[in-house]
C-alpha cells in the first residue's frame, strides 16, 4: 500500500509546521500551499491526485472556500477535504460543507484528534 498523500494548505507558516510534524509522524506524506490558488495549481498539476485535504479558510489570494469550490469542479479523482480554521460561527461550518468540505475542525486541534479525522477520511469514511 502507498503513502497517503496530504496537501496541507494555509497561510501560517506555523500551523503548516505544526500539521506537517503530525501528519508526517502518524506516517503521512505531506505538501504545503500557503493559499488557494498555489494549493489549485499543486493539485491539478499532480501526476497522482492527493488523497486528503487539510484547508484553512482565511488566506490572501484565494481562500478556502472558494478553493475547495473551484477543486470541486475539476475533472480530477475528488478526495476527502478537512476546513480547519478558528472561525467557529455555524455560518463558517455551513458554508465549509456547501464548497466540499467533508469535516470542519476548530483551530488549534490536539494531535491525536487531528490523526483520527485523517485515518477516518483516508479508510473510506465521508460525511454524508
Amino acid at each position: 500500500m502507498s503513502t497517503k498523500r496530504i496537501l496541507i494548505i494555509d497561510d501560517a507558516a506555523t500551523v503548516r509546521m505544526y500539521h506537517r510534524s503530525i501528519l508526517e509522524g502518524a506516517g503521512y506524506e505531506v505538501a504545503e500551499a500557503v493559499n488557494g490558488i498555489e494549493a489549485l495549481e499543486k493539485a491539478l498539476a499532480a501526476e497522482e491526485a492527493f488523497d486528503l485535504y487539510l484547508v484553512d479558510i482565511n488566506m490572501p489570494k484565494m481562500d478556502g472556500y472558494s478553493f475547495l469550490r473551484e477543486l470541486r469542479q475539476q475533472a480530477i479523482r475528488q478526495t476527502p477535504a478537512i476546513m480547519i480554521s478558528t472561525e467557529e460561527q455555524n455560518q463558517d461550518r455551513a458554508r465549509a460543507f456547501e464548497a466540499g468540505a467533508n469535516f470542519y475542525l476548530k483551530k488549534p486541534i490536539k494531535p491525536d484528534d487531528l490523526v483520527a479525522y485523517v485515518r477516518f477520511l483516508l479508510v473510506g469514511g465521508r460525511k454524508s
